[in-house]
């Protein structure tokens, strides 16, 4: 198959520090191969600026095979972009091939208190470690692995957990919800250490805890919109914010908040 070139214009948000105001500024991109990542074509854009000498645009990545998380951008108004796919990807996973030529795409930070920018489209997400170490963990001491069939899980529980677990911070579902909440990634946590045995003495007080931290970081309360689960690149189902209800209504009837 051909490569195919397009042209594109670039609206990206440049802000030089946190306390400096910031803007969207416009960048023609041509000649941009349609078998690029959009990460690559930013980079493509940062190359003519370095050349140029002027301040490449700073973005935040690492693996580039969406597993990390890092990339988050908002795309044309949608966390990650919109690719042709019905299923949300990262932005690393979003080819030039879902735009067409004398496009004119947005890029902006995400829009949330708890993560403030850093520069241009970074943002510190840092309130994400906040909330694991607030009771994100299970620290009850379980010796060496154990033997695979010692403890029991039940296949449905297993899979419930493991789907959970999927969930890789990157923000996408703050950045999506209107009130800004983290509650469907503070919901993934919660449910996958909630449903295994290993996460039981600490269940209700581990709730309890990352709410807690949750609602002092800023982040806003969660209206069951479900834009958060339709944006995220994991599809983390929006449900598991009914197991952290669950678990949170019980754990106040919990003298220690343990089981």
């Amino acid at each position: 198959m051909s490569d195919t070139k397009i042209n594109i214009t670039l609206r990206i948000w440049r802000q030089p520090k946190a306390t400096s105001p910031g803007k969207l500024v416009t960048y023609p991109v041509n000649g941009v191969s349609t078998d690029m990542s959009f990460l690559e074509m930013l980079d493509m854009l940062n190359e003519e600026l370095t050349v140029k000498g002027e301040e490449p645009v700073a973005f935040d990545h690492d693996c580039r095979e969406g597993i990390c998380g890092m990339c988050g951008v908002v795309i044309n108004g949608t966390p990650h972009g919109r690719g042709s796919s019905p299923v949300p990807t990262t932005t690393c996973q979003l080819h030039m091939r879902n735009f067409k030529d004398g496009d004119v795409i947005t890029v902006e930070p995400w829009r949330a208190r708890p993560f403030p920018i850093i520069k241009d489209l970074v943002v510190d997400r840092s309130a994400f470690d906040k909330i694991i170490q607030a009771g994100g963990y299970i620290s009850v001491n379980t010796g060496a692995a154990p033997e695979a069939h010692a403890a029991p899980v039940p296949k449905i529980k297993a899979d419930r957990s493991f789907d959970a677990a999927t969930c890789i911070g990157c923000g996408a579902c703050v950045a999506a919800c209107p009130n800004s909440s983290g509650m469907l990634f503070t919901a993934a946590k919660i449910t996958h250490l909630g449903l295994l045995p290993q996460g039981q003495p600490e269940r209700y007080l581990r709730v309890k805890k990352m709410i807690g931290e949750h609602d002092a970081l800023g982040f806003g309360g969660c209206q069951n919109l479900g834009e958060c689960a339709a944006a995220c690149p994991k599809s983390i189902p929006l449900d598991v914010i009914s197991q952290l209800n669950r678990d949170l209504i019980k754990s106040m009837f919990k003298r220690d908040g343990k089981k």
